[in-house]
């Protein structure tokens, strides 16, 4: 038999190394990533409400596993240690934020970046102020959470929220100089202010706030545009 023709007949049956078995492999392949993926969010399940519970320093790495119901080595193939999950859940936890205010934004059907970037951040501090622990967790960790978690943590997937950021800048009438500087000072500003006004009311209780925030986004947006 020649090559030509055991290559048909491979591709024309099922068998060792037949369409059928590559199929096999594929879809065994798709159920191990899909399994790894629902360990992964397990143990990103259960360390949040550990730590919103119990407290970092109280919990320990056998707490996690315990409670998500996977072995010890598991945890190692995803993180270094508990602070290593405590860094990637902030990021993961921010994501999520930021893609809920993403998705009400399309909903909404708002244009131009100033308006839309305040109807982000509203939509981010509305979810934050309903759910203090999450509030407490994230603290004043916006900016790395958004910006910065994709080279501190390894969480690639965390830039989309910087890329769907510059495609509402490409979208605006206008041009805009220093963009990153300009999302990181926005972010930097309504997070830390926002925590210390929501938990402590401090300089105002939030919602009165809220209109000096505002303004001083605008006026960060204002002074990157180009004239």
């Amino acid at each position: 038999m020649t090559f030509s023709h055991f290559f048909v007949i491979s591709l024309a049956k099922p068998g060792k190394y037949g369409y059928n078995d590559r199929k096999g492999r594929e879809n065994a392949m798709g159920k191990v990533d899909e399994n790894k993926k629902k360990k992964k969010e397990a143990l990103f399940n259960t360390a949040y409400e550990l730590f919103t519970t119990k407290g970092i320093n109280s919990t320990a790495i056998s707490d996690i596993v315990e409670k998500a119901g996977v072995a010890k080595g598991t945890f190692y193939l995803y993180f270094k240690d508990k602070y290593d999950i405590k860094n990637k859940l902030v990021a993961h936890k921010t994501r999520e934020l930021f893609d809920d205010a993403g998705a009400a934004l399309a909903a909404a059907g708002i244009h131009g970046l100033e308006e839309q970037l305040i109807f982000i951040i509203d939509h981010v501090i509305n979810t934050l102020m309903e759910n203090k622990p999450l509030l407490n967790f994230i603290s004043k960790n916006l900016v790395m959470g958004a910006l910065r978690s994709t080279l501190i943590t390894g969480e690639n997937s965390d830039n989309d929220t910087y890329e769907r950021f510059l495609e509402l800048v490409a979208h605006d009438d206008y041009s805009y100089d220093d963009i990153d500087v300009m999302l990181f000072t926005i972010v930097e500003l309504a997070g830390s202010t926002a925590y210390n006004s929501i938990l402590y009311g401090e300089p105002l209780p939030f919602e009165e706030y809220k209109p000096f925030l505002y303004r001083s986004v605008r006026l960060i947006i204002a002074s990157h545009r180009r004239p």
